[in-house]
């Protein structure tokens, strides 16, 4: 079983529009809404690919409830942990496979909660073979939290974040951690401007702890250092409808294929490849298995 935990879900609505204008009004041609947020994308990536998974969240009020009911036609196995706060409420706008998001950030959670979530982090990790950590954290809550649940699990652990809370974690040796090249930048405190000084932070991340380094770049390469090894790989061109959750579906599916077995140098194709079936829909991570081997047979090493 893969475990995705993360403590900040989101019931999310996406509005789409033809175009949009800022400062006027806009009249949206199609709404949808759906359980969202990094670790609930994840989860779902994991659960379309027909892999096992369970996700560790939290859930409060009515979003939370529409969050769960949500979740429950999709089939995934989820672990909820009630929070007097309400689950946030965030929205897509996509136009023209262009997006603006407006984001709500978790309101404040109660130090006996994520004390419940970590014990339930600590129960639920025992029988899992991966785990993926991923998410922004809730107002006023302690950025040691992805370090001590990466000391609490024994499988290998992805890690999806940045800033503080990556540079705590690294020391506690997480097996694979996936920021994207700004998020990469932001943690350092230094500009990447060029191939050269990306490589070099790749290589500091993993002296300070972390034994895999993917780092997404946009639309550009991806590339990965670990155990004595580099590689970068070029997604193939695919048509932009929503672009929010792809790199939640890439962790997933690396963290799948782990659990397989596979080296994390195999593994990324597959994880670029559910990144890239994502982008061509307005849900997130409504991914088809037979789609996402196909295009993992089109990414190309450079």
């Amino acid at each position: 079983m893969i475990l995705v935990a993360g403590l900040a879900p989101a019931w999310q609505r996406i509005m789409l529009f033809d175009a949009l204008r800022i400062g006027a009004v806009n009249r949206a041609r199609r709404i949808e809404e759906c359980a969202s947020g990094k670790a609930v994308n994840a989860a779902l990536a994991v659960r379309f690919l027909e892999g096992p998974v369970k996700l560790l969240s939290l859930a409060g009020g009515e979003s939370g409830n529409a969050l769960r009911r949500d979740l429950r036609e999709t089939g995934l196995e989820a672990r909820w942990i009630e929070t007097a706060v309400a689950t946030r409420v965030c929205t897509t706008l996509l136009e023209k496979g262009r997006a603006t998001e407006l984001i709500e950030n978790m309101g404040e959670v109660r130090p006996e909660e994520l004390r419940a979530f970590a014990d339930a982090f600590a129960g639920e990790a025992a029988s899992a073979r991966a785990v993926v950590l991923t998410g922004s954290l809730p107002v006023g809550t302690p950025r040691t939290v992805y370090r001590d649940l990466v000391s609490a699990s024994r499988a290998p652990v992805v890690l999806d974040a940045w800033s503080l809370e990556l540079l705590e974690a690294l020391p506690r040796k997480p097996f694979l951690v996936k920021p994207n090249r700004r998020e990469l930048a932001d943690s350092l405190g230094r500009e990447l401007p060029d191939d050269r000084s990306l490589e070099a932070a790749m290589a500091e991340v993993r002296e300070r702890g972390a034994e895999w380094v993917v780092v997404t770049d946009g639309g550009g390469p991806i590339r990965i250092l670990g155990r004595g090894r580099a590689a970068a790989f070029r997604p193939p061109p695919a048509e932009t409808v929503n672009p929010i959750g792809c790199g939640d579906c890439m962790a997933g599916a690396i963290a799948l294929e782990i659990s397989r077995g596979r080296d994390p140098v195999e593994a990324l194709p597959f994880g670029i490849a559910a990144a890239v079936d994502r982008m061509g829909q307005v849900l997130p991570s409504r991914l088809d298995p037979a789609r996402v081997a196909r295009i993992a047979g089109l990414v190309r090493a450079l």
